[in-house]
């Protein structure tokens, strides 16, 4: 029988939990960060964790959908440039982190180095660059503003992943038995 290239169900089923977490901590774990329009976003360690155990079309789609939903449920609409962003940061963490094997029980001073290297590779394209790049060219949004927005989200981000996300992905880490260390009694 020849395997199948697509989302397995287990996958599937983690999107649609991620997204809708996603949304619901967007609403109710989101701090005022003082700047118009941008909150401090505990969201996003939950989205690390996710592109960390499922990978890069899995933190892609729960970034995506779980902002999408969030915007729309309790602000009346998307913010796509945002939306677009969050998409980025569950895509880029998926396929740089994908080589931690977080699964097997290891997340040691190696995978935790590496998870917070990808979060913050991940975190800066999209909060540096993507979202205040595509705020100008969608909505037409003055530069000064959306790169000080995205300056704001993007280092809460980094520190918020870098907490709450490690500590997210040790305690994960330590539920799953360590690959090698059982051994079969005679």
């Amino acid at each position: 029988m020849a395997k199948s290239k697509g989302l397995s169900v287990k996958t599937i089923v983690a999107i649609g939990i991620g997204s809708a977490l996603f949304a619901i901590l967007g609403r109710f774990g989101s701090i005022p960060s003082g700047i118009p329009n941008t909150n401090i976003e505990t969201t996003y360690a939950l989205l690390a964790l996710f592109a960390l155990l499922y990978g890069p079309y899995a933190g892609l789609l729960i970034g995506l959908i779980g902002h999408t939903l969030k915007d729309a449920i309790f602000y009346g609409q998307p913010w796509f440039s945002w939306v677009i962003a969050s998409g980025i940061v569950g895509l880029v963490l998926g396929i740089i982190a994908g080589k931690i094997r977080i699964h097997d029980g290891e997340f040691g001073s190696r995978g935790i180095i590496r998870f917070n290297v990808a979060q913050v590779v991940a975190n800066a394209l999209a909060w540096f660059v993507v979202a205040p790049v595509l705020d100008i060219l969608i909505y037409a949004e003055p530069a000064n503003k959306v790169f000080t927005q995205g300056l704001v989200a993007g280092i809460a981000n980094i520190v918020t992943v870098a907490v709450i996300g490690t500590l997210l992905a040790a305690a994960y880490s330590k539920t799953r038995t360590k690959q090698g260390s059982l051994t079969r009694e005679a």
